[in-house]
């Protein structure tokens, strides 16, 4: 689901861009470490931050925003 959530969140340039400004990645790191589940957290947190992103994310995935919570706090486990 968090691959997902990267997908959808790289699809747009705009929001791309302030998830990179925002998380600290730059685009190399993402591509190199887009599997590790910190990062993947830490674009999940993205999300979070902004309720409307996560809301659009989570109906573009068909999952709940709360589904979006828990598979970030079980990737910070």
């Amino acid at each position: 689901m968090a691959l997902r959530a990267l997908a959808w969140t790289l699809a747009e340039q705009a929001r791309a861009d302030r998830m990179l400004a925002l998380t600290g990645l730059a685009g190399d790191d993402l591509r190199e470490r887009a599997m590790e589940p910190a990062v993947l957290a830490a674009l999940l947190g993205f999300l979070e931050a902004y309720e409307p992103d996560l809301i659009a994310c989570a109906e573009a995935l068909e999952v709940k925003p709360a589904d979006l919570v828990q598979a970030r706090e079980a990737l910070e486990a």
